[in-house]
């Protein structure tokens, strides 16, 4: 079980609250905290998928995505992440047709965190859905990135070289 630590910071993106939320990229979530907050599940993609959001429809290629969502109910971001590890769940979520569909790689967990803080941070990558997991969000256009080939992670992020470097 690899975890890898950054002793970086993330900044919210309200402009009412300027808080330092500390991260891991956790491959597991077993190594994910219990605590609430938020993430950006990285998901490899083998085959082409075709989504709903809403009214929309849309075909995924294969390839690296990252899908940045909250967890504030009990066992916070751990909880959160086995649900969106585990193969053929329900789909209650967006993101569940994509991790019932792809290998979930990990996630960077932000204990504290806010989901669109880490959205806005990833804004130079895609967006492949309109409105994908963000049906409840007035501020993004969605939650979800394609991460293309030869992306790197923002520069203070932990990089899980390994796991990125398998997929270009």
């Amino acid at each position: 079980m690899s975890v890898v630590y950054a002793r970086r910071a993330l900044r919210r993106a309200t402009a009412s609250s300027k808080v330092n939320v500390m991260f891991a990229f956790v491959e597991t979530a077993a190594a994910a905290p219990r605590d609430s907050g938020a993430y950006a599940l990285l998901v490899a993609l083998g085959a082409a998928l075709p989504v709903e959001a809403g009214p929309r429809r849309a075909t995924l290629s294969p390839g690296l995505y990252v899908y940045c969502g909250s967890a504030n109910g009990p066992g916070g971001l751990a909880a959160r992440l086995a649900r969106h590890m585990r193969r053929d769940k329900p789909r209650r979520w967006h993101v569940d047709q994509l991790t019932n569909a792809g290998a979930p790689l990990g996630a960077w967990v932000f204990p504290g965190g806010c989901e669109c803080a880490i959205n806005v941070t990833l804004k130079a990558l895609p967006v492949p859905v309109e409105g994908f997991g963000s049906s409840d969000c007035r501020r993004c256009r969605a939650h979800l990135r394609l991460w293309p080939a030869g992306a790197t992670p923002p520069e203070d992020w932990a990089r899980p070289a390994a796991l990125l470097n398998r997929f270009e």
